[in-house]
């Protein structure tokens, strides 16, 4: 599928989807409960698809109703799933059940999409083997397929969480394991997000102690109660509305953003702000006007997911922008420093990569074809790059888009996008 896109005149009102972050760990923590729960507003995606069908494979029952989700649990007790469990392209499903399957007396495979397998995940099976389980790659490079045996039992463990995936799974998982586990953090990138998981786990009663982010005690043998939960709109699907409204000078109100969450990505709002967008936040929305946006650098560690569309910004910004500290960016659905250099290059942007991110200098692009690589990011900020061009711009892999954002065309049309897809 391809997106073709023109310069817009972008004005309108939208709703955000929900949280895929938040929308994930709320059906695996669902599933581990010990009676019925409602997960509701949920994000609705190939990422969230992915997730039922492994919540469903290890025993959950999972029924649609009206609004979400209703969810079975199974009082921490997963079982050995009927065949092997394909996550696709979620690699957000992938961690958390790595440290679920641990928990089940038996044996669990795991593959996924071209994607999936290129993403490295030997820190976080390096740890579930400490706490006892029995994890190996099927091709002994660190990457799926993965095998699991468990039953992990918990007790000392180390992690490397260059993602914080791998320490979400940990801490969602090693509350059902049978002794207390201590977990030290060698390094840890992306931190709101394990705020997100912090929250669940406070919101359901789960004891650990936190000293510093530095380790963790997670106290065992503790089980999650059912809950009923309304999951709030996604910061990251956010970001390209801003960014959107931000470089063509248009103005949009987002509806269903909460400022009090913790995601990382409504640190967006504030760094559009600084550069020169004018940005009201009322109760119920955000509103965004684009104005003239200068340059300046930006830590992104804790936003790598920001990435892509901050690197548009950054083209469309007076002077000089670079987006630092995010070497992370490397390990995603694709090396989304590389690509976005590689594709920004293309239409003519004054671009040069980093080790640990991108150095921008305001560019006169050009509409052309581009190659969103099958990454959602890449796709959606490739498209929010031609709203401001004036002849056409073609973005191919546009399917991506699904993985997290089935609606992101519709939504540009509603704010008045000139765009078009092609099957």
């Amino acid at each position: 599928m391809k997106f073709r896109v023109k310069k817009s005149d972008i004005k309108g009102s939208i709703e955000i989807p929900g949280s895929k972050s938040h929308t994930i760990r709320a059906l695996f923590l669902a599933a581990l409960a010990d009676k019925k729960s409602k997960v509701l507003k949920p994000l609705i995606s190939d990422d969230t698809k992915s997730a039922l069908n492994t919540c469903r494979a290890i025993g959950g029952k999972v029924d649609e109703i009206e609004g979400g989700y209703s969810v079975e649990g199974l009082n921490g007790r997963p079982k050995v799933p009927d065949n092997v469990i394909d996550v696709g392209n979620s690699g957000t499903t992938l961690n958390i059940s790595l440290g679920t399957s641990s928990l089940i007396e038996g044996y669990t495979i795991f593959t996924g999409d071209h994607q999936i397998r290129s993403r490295p995940v030997g820190p976080l099976i390096e740890a579930l083997n400490c706490l006892g389980a029995q994890i190996f790659c099927a091709k002994n490079n660190g990457k799926p397929p993965v095998v699991v045996k468990g039953k992990a039992k918990g007790g000392e463990t180390k992690i490397d969480a260059v993602s914080s995936q791998f320490l979400s799974s940990l801490l969602i998982n090693c509350p059902l394991m049978e002794k207390d586990t201590t977990i030290e953090v060698t390094r840890l990138f992306e931190k709101p997000y394990v705020d997100i998981t912090l929250l669940w786990l406070d919101k359901l009663g789960i004891k650990y102690e936190n000293h510093d982010y530095k380790s963790f005690k997670v106290f065992g043998n503790q089980s999650y109660k059912s809950f009923t939960q309304v999951i709030p709109a996604d910061f990251s699907s956010a970001t390209f509305f801003l960014v959107l409204a931000a470089i063509t000078g248009g103005e949009l109100e987002l509806k269903n953003l909460d400022m009090t969450d913790p995601q990382g990505d409504k640190l967006v709002i504030k760094i559009l702000e600084e550069m020169g967008s004018e940005i009201r936040i009322k109760k119920e929305s955000i509103i965004v006007k684009g104005k003239k946006l200068t340059g300046r650098e930006i830590d992104m560690n804790s936003i790598p997911d920001a990435l892509p569309a901050m690197a548009v910004a950054g083209c469309f910004a007076e002077g000089t922008t670079k987006l630092l500290n995010v070497p992370q960016a490397r390990l995603k659905e694709t090396d989304r420093i590389k690509v976005m250099f590689e594709e920004l290059t293309k239409m003519g942007a004054d671009i040069r990569e980093l080790d640990d991110g991108l150095k921008i200098r305001q560019s006169r692009l050009k509409p052309c074809i581009v190659n969103g690589h099958h990454d959602h990011r890449i796709v959606m900020a490739l498209a929010v790059a031609g709203l401001n061009l004036g002849d056409e711009t073609l973005i191919e892999t546009a399917e991506a888009a699904a993985v997290t954002f089935p609606d992101f065309h519709e939504l540009i049309k509603k704010c008045n996008g000139n765009i078009t897809v092609e099957k």
